[in-house]
């Protein structure tokens, strides 16, 4: 693999500190202009796609749906929420909302992770808020990770007793939540080599563990599938080995950067000796759409653009 190497001399008050960053040049993505990025994001309202969803979950695979939502807004910087009102303290922000839902025997799983990112990658490299629900019938838990200062302060409330409710805080190193939003803003910035990162919060969900740095081990390769528009996709691989846990993302090498599919193998019984199972999500649609306008029930029709259905507990 060519790569070419830099040292970077980090000067601290306690004295030199040595880091070293790999640039990897394998992949040349396609560029984009202010204009052509504004009006795919701001003019046409939300992209939305659907996947067919195969979630491993207690050592089988269950099928169902995943929804990515991508949409810009504006965020109030002082509390970290959307802002009512413009204004220039506001930060403009890709926001994701990834949705799972999917049964597991008798009972149905929702999972939903919100990522908060701002546009200006390389002003705010990190998304200022991350938050986590799951619902299902044994109950509910929500995760929160607000980017303050040199950390992110983490809140978790859950129905276990091992798990909340709790408030602690976590050095900044790179989510890996964040990577999904990244991949859409600028590909060529996505952590590569060996680094430090936070577990994704809907992984340490599933499995119970905490929201720790850990070591990662990651890199892009060119894939020779095509999307679903038939544009060319890369491959972003992301290894946990204390985890021995693998994400695969593939998406698209020129802008928009659409994501076509993601692979996530681990064991299927977290602490147990079980074979590695894979989640695995395709997708099958993509619509841009001001969903926010669309709330009547004559606007269902657009679930079928979508490959949904309007009930999500449908009978024979």
């Amino acid at each position: 693999m060519k790569r070419c190497f830099m040292a970077l001399i980090i000067l601290f008050s306690a004295g030199l500190y040595a880091v070293n960053v790999y640039s990897y040049d394998k992949i040349s993505f396609g560029t984009y202009t202010s204009a052509q990025f504004r009006d795919y994001w701001y003019n046409h309202g939300a992209e939305i796609s659907r996947f067919n969803l195969h979630q491993m979950r207690y050592g089988e695979i269950h099928q169902g749906d995943a929804v990515l939502v991508f949409v810009t807004e504006e965020m109030n910087p002082a509390i970290q929420v959307k802002a009512d009102n413009p204004g220039p303290e506001n930060i403009p922000v890709l926001k994701l909302n990834a949705v799972r839902k999917f049964f597991t025997g008798i009972y149905p799983y929702s999972i939903m992770t919100s990522i908060f990112s701002p546009v200006d990658i390389q002003k705010y490299p990190l998304p200022l808020k991350i938050s986590l629900s799951t619902q299902e019938w044994c109950g509910n838990v929500y995760t929160q990770m607000n980017l303050q200062n040199a950390e992110y302060r983490v809140r978790l409330h859950s129905y276990f007793e091992k798990e909340g409710d709790r408030d602690f805080k976590v050095k900044k190193y790179m989510p890996e939540d964040a990577v999904w939003n990244i991949i859409r803003i600028a590909p060529q910035d996505l952590p590569q080599g060996e680094f430090l990162m936070i577990p994704g919060t809907a992984y340490a969900r599933l499995v119970h563990r905490p929201l720790e740095p850990q070591k990662a081990v990651a890199e892009l390769e060119p894939d020779k599938e095509k999307s679903l528009e038939g544009n060319p996709l890369v491959r972003y691989e992301l290894n946990l080995p204390g985890e021995q846990r693998t994400l695969r993302i593939f998406f698209e090498k020129d802008f928009p950067y659409r994501i076509q599919k993601w692979e996530e193998s681990y064991p299927g019984l977290a602490g147990t000796a079980a074979k590695d199972l894979t989640t695995r999500a395709v997708r099958t649609h993509t619509i841009m759409d001001a969903y926010w306008q669309h709330h009547r029930n004559k606007d269902r029709e657009l679930l079928k653009k979508l490959g949904l259905s309007a009930r999500e507990m449908g009978s024979d």
